[in-house]
């Protein structure tokens, strides 16, 4: 390491986190000098690799470091080629996410991953290459750069727990090089592995039983958490976390904008824990951003952390030390689909109050549907209250759903289902789980009507929420389920390809015609998004409270900010319901702009209504 290499902006930035970040490091490495040495060095080679523009782009965010955190953030999630075909369609397209309101695109998994094992492309095979029929890295810089010229920012997913078994590093590992089996996890029989399996959950029980699979080339065991073909990394060979950390400034400097952290919670292993959530997670995550601080700081770091909110809000860190810049709120998404299911709006409640109560700086990405399924991680002890029982109920939302409970015009199907536990998930798109699938086979405009009340509705509700809300690739224009996934070999055994179908332009171009459902959908949500970004009430920094509504069947949120205040009301029943409030001040509604009193307010069925005051 000889820092008298270093340039100024190098030198200051890594003077700020230098001791912590050895300090760190040597607790971690057992006082590996020679590593950490590598460890810099390496960051100061891709800092000076940076671009001069991307360079220029990270002083301007280093002036507003929380550019991220306001009302004009809009995300939108979407696989490459069922958006556009590949990275070159997306730049065509360009436009069409800007007349949507996005200013953030999150491209789902597109470096190389074999066909046929690659788990929707989180099985990675080489971290600086694009899967070939998507494009190029130059392809993918080339199209960070024209987002960054309109304003829009890019993330891409860092899958940085396992590799491919088809990596370099594995197929290496199997030809019986040390160096590279140490860069995971080996072993000569079932012993430690048995050992392992005592504590560490499955994490696809029906589909990936296990955490381990023998190793034919090498004649040896390997742990691999999430498929056999998708290899554990160990985190404590200081090795792996050097090159991976490089491998993630390497697409910082494609001009990839947010890093998605995936599946962070899993990266340490320690023999006799459930392998979740270890205090060693918390000291990598943490020095990764220092590392981004240092060589990219116009980089979010956003973790993927599925769990409940006591598990997931410490991988923001702390103030002083922080680690993700964002983070999921998974819990309120189930929690929604919960409400739909049963009406009943107080687990919903609850579940808000706790996120309420964070404090304001923390960022949280808020959405209805993403490229997974819909995992009932609720929770049964509040509910127990009211008489509802885990297996039972999981069950119950499952069937209304999937449209198999009488009454129930949703149309969804079950992922990874285990009767014995009953603990299946659930794949749709928001719009078929909404009804309007069903609405239109069954040629009801009634039903349809509804729909897509309830449909613009949780879009309103998502946009009420603090944070950054994120829609997903299709759900602009109301894209229903694509069944055709039974047809192919290579993703019927997925059902949450029900959900990841291509995106029809053709009735994207049908936003155009009025009163088309995709024209109905589409201007309700760009009308909302622009009611968002202009009004300061809805930016992170607000005030936010339930509303006592007195009617379990509505939702009231509450937020005030620098003299404006709301009140959200969202009625989650298929009846008009009133909500019982008695706001003394004076009411516009902000879609109409009526002036209203805020007392006993009736909303009608699958409806919502935004009222705003200003002191």
């Amino acid at each position: 390491m000889d820092k008298k290499k270093w340039d100024k902006t190098f030198t200051d930035r890594i003077e700020k986190y230098y001791d912590e970040m050895k300090w760190l490091y040597s607790e971690l490495y057992n006082n590996d000098e020679q590593a950490f040495s590598y460890f810099c060095d390496m960051l100061y080679q891709y800092y000076t690799e940076r671009s001069d523009v991307l360079k220029l782009w990270d002083l301007g965010r280093e002036v507003v470091d929380d550019w991220f955190s306001g009302n004009e953030m809009l995300g939108m999630l979407m696989y490459t080629d069922a958006f556009a075909g590949d990275l070159k369609g997306v730049r065509k397209h360009l436009g069409y996410i800007e007349e949507v309101g996005v200013n953030y695109i999150h491209l789902m998994p597109l470096l190389c991953s074999p066909p046929g094992r690659s788990d929707g492309g989180y099985a990675v095979s080489d971290f600086r290459t694009v899967q070939p029929n998507l494009g190029t890295m130059k392809d993918l810089a080339k199209l960070s750069e024209d987002c960054h010229s309109r304003g829009i920012s890019v993330c891409l997913d860092f899958v940085m727990n396992h590799t491919s078994e088809d990596h370099e590093w594995a197929k290496r590992a199997k030809q019986g090089e040390k160096e590279y089996q140490d860069r995971y996890f080996f072993y000569d029989n079932w012993d430690i592995p048995n050992q392992f399996e005592k504590t560490v959950p499955q994490v696809f029980p029906t589909t990936a039983p296990g955490n381990f699979t023998w190793c034919d080339e090498a004649k040896k065991v390997v742990m691999t958490s999430f498929y056999p073909y998708q290899w554990d990394l160990n985190y404590r060979n200081p090795v792996v976390f050097n090159d991976m950390t490089a491998n993630m400034l390497y697409l910082c400097n494609q001009g990839v904008d947010i890093i998605r952290l995936d599946a962070v919670p899993y990266i340490w292993k320690t023999l006799g824990t459930d392998c979740r959530n270890l205090p060693q997670v918390h000291t990598l995550v943490r020095i990764m951003r220092m590392a981004a601080e240092i060589v990219c700081p116009g980089t979010l770091l956003l973790g993927e952390v599925v769990m409940e909110p006591s598990k997931v809000v410490p991988y923001f860190g702390t103030v002083e030390k922080p680690e993700c810049h964002m983070l999921y709120n998974v819990t309120t998404m189930a929690s929604t689909w919960h409400t739909v299911a049963t009406k009943d709006v107080r687990l919903l409640k609850h579940q808000l109050g706790i996120v309420f109560a964070l404090p304001k700086q923390y960022v949280f990405l808020n959405y209805l549907r993403c490229h997974d399924d819909i995992g009932w991680g609720l929770d049964y002890q509040f509910l127990s209250q009211f008489g509802i029982e885990e297996v039972a109920h999981k069950k119950y939302l499952n069937d209304y759903l999937k449209g198999a409970w009488y009454g129930s015009d949703a149309r969804g199907e079950l992922y990874n289902d285990d009767p014995r536990l009953g603990d299946a998930r659930l794949c749709g798109t928001t719009a078929s789980l909404c009804g309007i699938e069903a609405a239109e086979y069954e040629g009801r405009e009634d039903k349809l009507d509804r729909a897509i009340k309830l449909d613009i509705m949780l879009h309103a509700f998502l946009f009420t929420q603090s944070g950054i809300p994120v829609l997903y690739s299709g759900d602009e224009i109301g894209q229903k389920n694509d069944y055709s996934y039974h047809d192919d070999p290579d993703k019927r055994e997925d059902s949450r390809n029900l959900h990841r179908g291509h995106l029809d332009w053709d009735s994207v171009a049908r936003r155009k015609e009025k009163g088309t459902r995709e024209q109905r959908i589409f201007d309700a949500i760009n009308r909302l998004a622009k009611i968002r970004t202009s009004n300061k009430v809805f930016e992170n920094d607000a005030d936010t409270w339930i509303v006592e509504t007195y009617n379990d069947h509505i939702l009231g949120i509450g937020r005030y900010y620098r003299g404006e205040k709301l009140i959200a009301l969202f009625n989650f029943n298929d009846k008009d319901e009133t909500a019982w409030i008695n706001e003394e001040e004076e009411y516009h509604d902000m879609l109409t702009g009526e002036k209203v009193l805020a007392k006993a307010v009736g909303v009608p069925a699958n409806d919502f209504v935004w009222l705003m005051t200003k002191f």
